[in-house]
């Protein structure tokens, strides 16, 4: 008997499951600044960029599901996938934190969702629908608020702002490419196939920089964190969620990291909290809700379900 299953696309509203799914990513993704400046303490910026692959993709391999095959055909964009949205910007941004607060390196990556909705622009020639257009503008100015009082004596240097938006740029093209990969051959495989080839690619570099690092158990156990939750268990988080929302509204979760940082630096650290800061938590909160509600047009041009044989 034939019988219609409902099919889920692009401008559906947010799921439980899919805030679920965003808050495991901003929480891990919130604390990776910090752990990719401890890891700094005691190892080069190449050192770090490949433990971090290794520890994220021996992570996925433990998933059974990540250990399915893709199509050989499918290995060359999955590989150029992994470069650009994990292995260039991953080596980018632990050399641009040796001269620029992890503040402003966040505050700068929370840019991604813009990024990323200017590439799909780019690449479907549609733009978001204006209530998910409105709700990246406004979560963008809730992570600027949130972070500007911080900012105020960062150290910047141009080279290093330069290598924070080169990868930021790099993360909205990777999300876009990743998300037709993703939804053809799953989220796991493909993202332990783009770890593997991104550690391959980097490890000469780290390699090469081995002499230059001082153990210290701190910073490897950082570093571990930083591959086996931020590479690992956040990646898979946020795979799943961008092949069942899409890239640019996946891409969301990245305005929710400063609030992670906040809650982090008041209970462990006993930081105070600006105003500005509280205010800007309000605007991202409300920035995230509009983008995650359904884009009429884009439920309009979804196709109709096809029945399944039951």
């Amino acid at each position: 008997m034939a019988q219609v299953t409902a099919v889920r696309v692009e401008g559906d509203a947010y799921t439980p499951g899919d805030w679920g799914l965003l808050a495991i990513t901003a929480t891990i993704w919130g604390a990776s600044f910090l752990f990719i400046a401890l890891g700094l303490e005691s190892f080069p910026p190449a050192l770090v960029t490949l433990l971090r692959l290794v520890f994220g993709a021996a992570t996925l391999a433990v998933f059974p599901a990540a250990r399915r095959s893709v199509p050989r055909s499918a290995l060359l964009p999955i590989a150029v996938m992994g470069l650009v949205w994990t292995g260039i910007p991953f080596v980018l941004f632990p050399i641009a934190q040796q001269w620029i607060d992890s503040s402003l390196a966040g505050m700068l990556n929370a840019a991604v969702p813009l990024t990323t909705a200017a590439v799909a622009t780019v690449v479907s020639r549609r733009l978001p629908g204006p209530r998910q257009q409105l709700g990246l503008l406004i979560g963008f100015a809730g992570v600027v608020a949130i972070t500007w009082p911080a900012l105020q004596g960062a150290r910047a240097t141009a080279l290093g702002t330069a290598l924070v938006v080169l990868a930021v740029v790099l993360y909205g093209i990777g999300l876009n490419l990743a998300v037709p990969l993703q939804r053809a051959h799953g989220a796991l495989p493909v993202l332990l196939r783009a770890q593997l080839f991104s550690a391959v690619a980097v490890a000469p570099l780290g390699l090469w920089s081995l002499p230059g690092a001082a153990f210290s158990w701190g910073s490897f156990l950082a570093v571990v964190a930083l591959g086996s939750l931020g590479t690992g268990i956040a990646f898979v988080a946020l795979g799943t969620l961008t092949s069942r929302v899409g890239a640019t509204r996946g891409s969301i979760a990245v305005y929710f990291t400063p609030i992670v940082a906040i809650v982090l630096g008041v209970v462990f650290r006993a930081e105070d909290v600006a105003g500005s800061a509280l205010a800007g938590i309000a605007l991202v909160l409300t920035g995230a809700w509009l983008a995650s509600r359904k884009d009429e047009r884009a439920v309009r041009a979804a196709p109709a379900p096809t029945p399944e044989v039951a």
